[in-house]
């Protein structure tokens, strides 16, 4: 019996640029709508994994660390399409999520990316993919996917077939 379901993935990255590949090849799948919740501790990558990702969807502008604005807006040229990235580090709870506006963010609009989505984990939807970073020495990193629901276990499905041809 395998220790992960289908609805998960286990993946070591062994550098930054490895990381980055990884969020590009996420970032490429996803869709309007899409809610991706990046979770782990202070220097884990959170932001590194974000910025593949933006690259990844086409965002025009690159993707850093919203720490002090809370929510960045990024578009793709290709069709105008908005991505979501937000910081929630000193966010805490529903009520401080309204300020940021979290209604219109998560209006389906664009896809989501959320660091420190456990601030706000009560506002979020339950269907999600669920990303927990963890560091394991200087340079590599433990990536756990996880899919909350129908269009997320698709969305890691898709994501192992791009990564790894299976």
């Amino acid at each position: 019996m395998p220790i992960l379901k289908e609805s998960e993935l286990d993946i070591i990255s062994h550098s930054i640029e490895q990381t980055q590949r990884f969020g590009m090849r996420l970032g490429a799948l996803l869709n309007a709508g899409d809610i991706v919740c990046l979770s782990g501790d202070m220097g884990a990558g959170k932001t590194v994994l974000a910025s593949g990702i933006g690259n990844g969807w086409g965002a025009t502008t690159p993707i850093t660390s919203p720490t002090f604005n809370l929510v960045h807006e990024h578009r793709r040229k290709k069709d105008n399409q908005r991505l979501f990235h937000l910081d929630c580090y000193r966010l805490e709870g529903a009520a401080e999520a309204d300020t940021i506006g979290i209604d219109d963010v998560l209006d389906g609009r664009g896809p989501v990316l959320v660091e420190w989505p456990e601030h706000i984990d009560e506002v979020l939807p339950k269907n999600r993919l669920w990303v927990e970073l963890r560091v394991l020495d200087t340079t590599r990193r433990n990536l756990t996917f996880e899919g909350h629901g129908p269009r997320y276990e698709k969305l890691i499905e898709q994501f192992r077939e791009a990564t790894f041809g299976v």
